[in-house]
């Protein structure tokens, strides 16, 4: 068990993730050298595949690399449960909340604990790769990470990290839709640090999972704005002009018939649910 302020709890979320928690770890352990003890608590909640024993498969090769592997095994399912119990059993100062299907680039890490360094509350995420590998979500994916959240921000998609004095902005997670958002407005643009080390994230796949993955995406911005509507204080998202829009469609026309396409049906069948849809 690490312990201390400038220690690294890496917090890993996994349902039913056996085909993908091995990957997630390996990028882990292929990380650079990092200036401080890092500890990776992967919490299996509600699986009925052995994502937990295929974690703590991993046991050996994380002891190798000086680093402590915890695996927490939960009988009930929800993400937000996991990131309780995951901060619960975490003794580090900087606290690294990864989805399991994110691959992190060798020096993601580092960069980031360095990043969240200090007393001041901080924020930190990478610089997000969208990946996909159906046709349209590759088309959707190519204007996605144009548009300027995603391009001028630091979304946090996947992957956000906060260091001790960030993580007090907030008690336990509380029961909502979008924790990646909530805990992004908990800090102010400057609070926030973009680290030019990059990761991979992986996005619905087909154009109907995408509409429900959207969809579930603005439900949950909604329900923030409902239930914290002081942390809109702190939304820095720039506006998505005419001017740039036309220039994506310029410039790749059919993503940005389909990017256009998934947001016109999102209206259109607004209010039919916020489902989740991993989309693979």
């Amino acid at each position: 068990m690490v312990t201390g302020e400038t220690a690294v709890s890496v917090i890993v979320p996994a349902s039913n993730e056996a085909a993908l928690i091995g990957g997630c770890l390996s990028a882990l352990l292929a990380s650079d050298p990092v200036p401080a003890a890092v500890e990776v608590i992967v919490v299996a909640n509600g699986c009925s595949d052995d994502t937990a024993a295929r974690a703590r498969g991993f046991a050996e090769r994380f002891a190798a690399k000086g680093w402590h592997l915890v695996v927490l095994d939960l009988t009930e399912g929800g993400k937000l449960e996991a990131l309780n119990a995951g901060d619960a059993a975490a003794s580090g100062g900087i606290r690294v909340y990864l989805d399991a299907d994110v691959t992190v680039s060798a020096a993601l890490l580092g960069q980031i604990a360095a990043a969240l360094e200090g007393p001041e509350p901080r924020y930190a995420s990478g610089r997000v790769t969208i990946t996909a590998k159906s046709a349209v979500s590759r088309a959707y994916a190519r204007v996605w990470a144009k548009v300027p959240f995603m391009a001028d921000c630091v979304p946090g998609c996947g992957l956000f990290a906060v260091n001790a004095a960030g993580r007090a902005r907030w008690g336990a997670f509380p029961d909502i839709i979008s924790d990646d958002t909530f805990v992004r407005l908990s800090f102010a643009p400057g609070e926030r640090v973009g680290v030019p080390a990059a990761y991979e994230w992986p996005i619905a796949e087909g154009f109907q999972r995408l509409v429900r993955v959207r969809r579930r995406q603005d439900v949950g911005v909604d329900e923030i704005a409902r239930l914290y509507p002081d942390l809109l204080d702190n939304d820095d998202k720039p506006a998505f002009g005419t001017g740039r829009k036309l220039g994506l469609a310029l410039r790749d026309p059919l993503g940005f018939a389909v990017y256009s396409g998934v947001a016109v049906m999102v209206k259109l069948t607004k209010g039919q649910g916020s489902e989740w849809s991993r989309g693979r």
